[in-house]
């Protein structure tokens, strides 16, 4: 395979290049940690490393160096589509470059040979309770394809570990393969007919989770190639990506990892808030009984503010600007829909809400995130059932965490074991520090 042979070049360079930076300059100071770190999640802790994506404040986010408009550019395409091939995307986050089509198909093929699910995996969801969340499902069915790891196989048998990131890839590969049609049984499982819908061999790994999906508008297959591009990477720091790089630090295979790392996407504070975003446009709408004016607008906002709640995507831990998957999304549906009353008001939205924000003070970002839109664009295509929209999430984020996952292992990162310390040792720390 093209992608693994340009993996296996690049490594004996990549270790010796980390091998260096920690033994000359181990001891040089990153940043500074203080107690409202500590006690505050960690947040701006700088103590990960990924090569794969970056998310500058005041630029959005970058995949490997990169920008989400020059990805949607040079990325190859199949032929008349819009958005790139997901197989482009993760040779990219692995080989660190932009591939050539022959490149991006390679990877297209590979996915196509290890699509096949296992029948156990579909009769161990159907034994399911019928109230089953997807999630739940769709982080069962990551943890039953454990029994398939490869390299679990080989770390029995004794492999060296520098050969780690060698079947972790294939682990890879063979997960990130399966995604799009488990996730799409679950959809049909849940609110369709239970039936398992065939690939098409014709289409691409995006466009045939559309196709899986029943969804028969062909737009969505390009939205469904965004949409897994936009969702693919975030650096490490996020839930799902954090603990899917802690697990896996363990040694743990790719599919106990990744079932973990879908566990905390599940999280309301994670990746549930693309579904809160819409709740919140199709209250509106029923408020106003369709598309309010600016002013009744506006005037909600305020109504949600001064009531204690926030508005839904708007906001972000890191940026200091519109999100960049927001804008891209935004102009996938000025081109394909612009009329369409859910996306129009996700539209004013972003046209009044910052300034309400702006006015109230208190917020440093008043400007949208990724799920502000997004649920807006599924709703579009008839996929309105907000407890599957983590379920794409997840399938586009498998891209991500297993790259990161693979570059883990090849550069022998250890097991990850930050150390506690009690509150009454913060509290002597705080008292020293005034005492000084």
């Amino acid at each position: 395979m093209i992608l693994k042979q340009k993996l296996a070049a690049q490594l004996p360079a990549w270790r010796e290049r980390v091998k260096k930076l920690v033994k000359e300059s181990g001891n040089v100071k990153v940043g500074e940690v203080n107690i409202g770190q500590v006690y505050g999640g960690m947040r701006d802790v700088r103590g990960l490393v990924t090569d794969i994506s970056y998310v500058d404040p005041n630029e959005g986010i970058r995949f490997r160096g990169f920008t989400i408009p020059e990805l949607i550019e040079k990325l190859p395409k199949p032929p008349g589509a819009e958005m790139p091939y997901s197989g482009g995307l993760y040779h990219l986050f692995l080989a660190g470059e932009i591939p050539t089509a022959e490149e991006a198909l390679d990877v297209e093929e590979e996915w196509k040979k290890r699509g096949e699910v296992p029948d156990y995996i579909y009769k161990m969801l159907q034994a399911m309770p019928a109230d089953t969340h997807p999630m739940t499902l769709f982080s069962m069915a990551i943890l039953g394809l454990q029994r398939e790891s490869l390299f679990a196989q080989r770390y029995h048998e004794g492999m060296k570990k520098d050969e780690y990131w060698d079947p972790m890839l294939e682990d890879s590969l063979n997960l990130t393969a399966k995604a799009p049609a488990i996730a799409a049984y679950i959809y049909s499982l849940k609110y369709q007919d239970g039936k398992i819908m065939p690939g098409d061999p014709k289409l691409d790994w995006g466009g045939n989770f559309a196709h899986m999906m029943r969804v028969e508008n062909k737009g969505y297959q390009d939205l469904s190639r965004l949409y897994f591009l936009l969702h693919s990477d975030h650096e490490s720091g996020n839930v799902s990506a954090h603990t899917t790089h802690l697990v896996a630090s363990a040694l743990s295979d790719i599919y106990y990892a990744s079932s973990a790392g879908m566990d905390g996407l599940a999280g309301p504070l994670h990746g549930l808030a693309n579904q809160e975003c819409l709740g919140w446009l199709l209250e509106v709408m029923k408020k106003f009984n369709g598309l309010p004016s600016r002013e009744q607008l506006s005037q909600f906002a305020w109504d949600t503010l001064n009531s204690g709640q926030v508005i839904p995507g708007y906001g972000h831990a890191v940026l200091r600007k519109t999100d960049p998957r927001f804008t891209a999304q935004m102009e996938f549906g000025l081109k394909h829909f612009p009329d369409e009353p859910v996306f129009k008001l996700a539209a004013l939205v972003y046209d009044v809400v910052p300034e309400v924000l702006r006015q109230l003070g208190k917020v440093k970002d008043p400007w949208p995130n990724v799920d502000a839109i997004s649920g807006s664009l599924q709703y579009y295509y008839g996929v309105r059932e907000f407890d599957f929209y983590t379920v794409m999430f997840g399938v586009s984020r498998l891209l991500g965490v297993t790259a990161n996952v693979v570059w883990g292992r090849a550069l022998g990162q250890p097991i990850e074991r930050p150390k506690s310390l009690t509150t009454a040792m913060l509290e002597d720390a705080a008292a020293k520090a005034a005492a000084a």
